[in-house]
């Protein structure tokens, strides 16, 4: 079949309305978001049946898609529920539901037959087989298996309908099972991954101890005899884009419900001036600015990788020794407004008069602003913004936009990993 290359979607996640709104603000050009019910993450707010409309008003207002995920594999008694939660998501307007189970399907295809349909990557789509027969059950997308090669994609878009889109992670947190069908956190903690609930036992730190030994541990290492690792590092493929546009991937998707509004604000201005950049001069050789790909090291990461597009992840991908996440950046404030040099702010964090700080702006590289003449919002010179959420002010010359983020780099003996 003979696909023509066409500019990608940015798909961005939005745990709660403030993180839909970054997305939106920063350039997704679709977000997918979850209910209070049927979803792959329990842990964001989501959206209950009275948010959802709003939320899919404001982002259609804007020219932005909304997918709701319906992707958990439910238990008999919960089917009975499922109708009217098909029909809510119709009545507010959804673009498209995100399912994994073809029992789940079917009742979609029942109960709102008109609604667009995209294939979860719990399904583990792997092969161009499958995509068609999900094609031939009525989806319009499928969310391929994070484990594909670009090579293997590339097949996978040279042997289904043009018209049916392939969407793939492209950023964010990868898991150890095979997309993301683990059985860890629920033997472990009760907690089951595949109903949304994952505690990512993954992540922790392990130690063997001997049964006749007691309180002696001993380090679980990767040798060359094997890995015994359970930590992936994240993916990131900003430095990527032209491979997987001539793979075929429609929607370039960013990991993240449950991560913050500044990570989702960050991350999606990444992508969004990478995917422009590139539409603006489409080389084979093309990377992204300098700026763009520093912002990748301004968010909570663990330490990167490209995940499986490029083959064997042995040494890679899959092996992390670090736990937790590398925090290199603070968001120190945000711009409420600016008015005649004077820059008006809500704290975040604890800084200094005279401390330079970033302002970030959608689309454009990040510059720097020092904080001159602090003061608190009675009008009081102040040597720190020392108490939290406070209302303050700093002189600046330069304007800068309504809620403009403004982050300061920690100091390398203060970086740390949480």
């Amino acid at each position: 079949m003979s696909y023509k290359i066409k500019k990608p979607e940015l798909l961005a996640p939005a745990g709660d309305m403030e993180r839909l709104m970054a997305a939106v603000k920063y350039g997704a050009d679709a977000v997918y978001l979850g209910g209070t019910m049927f979803g792959m993450r329990a842990a964001p707010a989501n959206f209950g049946p009275d948010e959802l409309p709003e939320a899919v008003k404001y982002c259609h207002d804007r020219g932005v898609k909304v997918y709701l995920t319906c992707n958990v594999l439910p238990r008999n008694n919960e089917l009975l529920e499922l109708p009217e939660f098909l029909l809510n998501a119709q009545k507010a307007g959804v673009d498209a539901l995100i399912i994994s189970d073809i029992g789940v399907l079917a009742m979609a295809k029942k109960y709102v037959p008109d609604m667009e349909i995209h294939i979860s990557t719990q399904s583990g789509i792997v092969n161009y087989e499958t995509a068609k027969a999900f094609y031939d059950m009525g989806a319009k997308r499928i969310v391929t298996a994070r484990e594909l090669k670009m090579t293997e994609l590339s097949e996978i878009r040279a042997n289904i309908p043009n018209d049916m889109d392939i969407e793939c992670f492209v950023h964010g947190a990868m898991c150890v099972s095979f997309s993301g069908r683990c059985l860890i956190s629920n033997y472990l903690v009760g907690r089951d991954a595949n109903r949304g609930e994952c505690a990512q036992p993954c992540r922790w730190k392990y130690t063997l101890m001997e049964e006749k030994r007691p309180g002696q541990y001993f380090p679980v290492v990767e040798d060359d005899s094997g890995t015994y690792i359970m930590n992936s590092k994240d993916m990131c493929m900003i430095e990527h884009i032209p491979e997987m546009i001539k793979a075929g991937i429609t929607s370039f998707k960013i990991e993240g419900r449950a991560k913050s509004a500044y990570y989702v604000a960050v991350v999606t201005n990444a992508y969004r001036k990478a995917i422009d950049e590139y539409f603006e001069n489409p080389t084979d050789d093309y990377k992204p600015k300098q700026w763009i790909i520093d912002e990748m090291r301004k968010i909570s990461y663990r330490d990167y990788c490209t995940g499986f597009f490029y083959g064997d992840v042995h040494g890679d991908a899959n092996v992390s020794y670090k736990g937790g996440y590398n925090r290199e950046w603070d968001v120190m404030a945000i711009v409420k407004y600016w008015k005649d040099g004077i820059a008006y702010c809500s704290q975040r964090n604890r800084f200094f008069e005279g401390d330079e700080l970033e302002a970030m702006f959608v689309g454009k590289e990040p510059f720097k602003v020092t904080a001159k003449n602090l003061k608190n919002a009675d009008g009081e010179v102040i040597e720190s913004t020392n108490h939290p959420m406070m209302d303050f002010t700093f002189e600046c010359d330069i304007p800068l936009e309504d809620e403009t983020i403004l982050r300061k780099e920690r100091d390398e003996c203060a970086r740390v990993i949480i």
